[in-house]
């Protein structure tokens, strides 16, 4: 690169990160899409923002939100973030749509469910596509964070796609768990995977409102009993169970008073730094790993070698076991 060049480069990075830090939210979502983009100069670019808005980030509470098909996520968070603003919290929302198999672009849109939240001030909504990766959590959601944290948002929702075990990916870049259910638990508990009910912190029934009132206040109690049969993984936190309705707006007040507490029991015990400490150090090998796989991937000649070897073991000339083999050595 031509010193010009890098000239050029390096002071459009000081102005994307000093319209970031003061709060342009173009900006903000300009530097989201270098961070998405797949292109070599999109990336170089992304990863210097990033370096520079480091030391203005950490500074938020990240809260992780999933849960059943049908519960009405994106009304629970417009709601929820909402209340939050009311309270003098600057709002982020992540929203991780599923992705299409073929186009691989977002099939839903979050943000236009969320018009009320959307065009508030003091909050931000970034869809983006799930690409397929496990958990429904975008490859480059961390690096998202850290850049709504460094243009003011002191509290990050990070709403992923549905339920499994797949969604511990995003517990591990968040502060605390909430998991949204329904009525009618008897039926939901069964199809619920053990993983996803570790992790969460607080359950909350949604759509506790009008008839589904009296079920609701149910199927707490069914979830407070399910809660019992997990040991406690988190030695200042008891998971909990309420209830709320997105709609009527009940529970909302003390579903944030929870999640206050939560956030209290967390840095008075040392909990907090040391969670964050332990995601640092994962994401750092996430980033090994990939770097190692695309180096691999781009090996000159790998990519014939594995379509010839691919026809082999549909064939059954070879096993898969002994095909990865020569692969993974790049033998001839």
């Amino acid at each position: 690169m031509k010193k010009t060049e890098q000239i050029s480069n390096d002071s459009k990075v000081l102005q994307i990160v000093n319209d970031i830090t003061s709060g342009n939210i173009t900006s903000l979502s300009k530097a989201i899409t270098l961070v998405e983009s797949t292109l070599p100069e999109h990336k170089k670019l992304a990863n210097e923002i990033i370096e520079k808005c480091l030391k203005f980030s950490g500074n938020s509470y990240r809260i992780g939100i999933s849960g059943v098909p049908g519960v009405g996520k994106s009304t629970f968070i417009e709601a929820f973030g909402l209340k939050l603003i009311e309270q003098g919290k600057k709002v982020a929302v992540l929203a991780i749509d599923p992705s299409s198999e073929f186009s691989k672009g977002s099939i839903l849109g979050d943000k236009t469910r969320m018009n009320e939240l959307s065009c508030n001030k003091n909050a931000f909504i970034r869809p983006s596509p799930s690409s397929g990766l496990l958990g429904g959590v975008g490859r480059h959601t961390r690096q998202s964070i850290i850049l709504c944290e460094a243009a003011g948002f002191d509290t990050i929702l990070i709403e992923t796609v549905g339920v499994g075990q797949s969604e511990t990916v995003a517990n591990s870049m968040v502060d605390m768990f909430i998991l949204l259910m329904l009525a009618g638990a008897g039926d939901e508990l069964q199809g619920i995977k053990r993983g996803i009910m570790e992790i969460a912190d607080i359950i909350a029934i949604n759509k506790a409102d009008g008839n589904n009132l009296k079920k609701a206040e149910l199927a707490a109690l069914d979830y407070k009993n399910a809660l019992n049969l997990f040991p406690q993984t988190k030695p200042m936190w008891k998971p909990c169970v309420t209830t709320c309705s997105a709609i009527t707006k009940n529970g909302l007040d003390e579903l944030i008073e929870l999640t206050s507490e939560y956030y209290s029991k967390s840095v008075g015990n040392g909990y907090f730094s040391q969670n964050r400490t332990e995601q640092t150090k994962k994401w750092l090998f996430e980033i090994i790993e990939e770097e190692i796989l695309q180096k691999f991937y781009n090996i000159k000649g790998l990519f014939n070698k594995i379509k010839k070897l691919e026809k082999q073991v549909i064939k059954g000339d070879i096993t898969a076991l002994k095909a990865a083999q020569i692969i993974i050595k790049n033998d001839k």
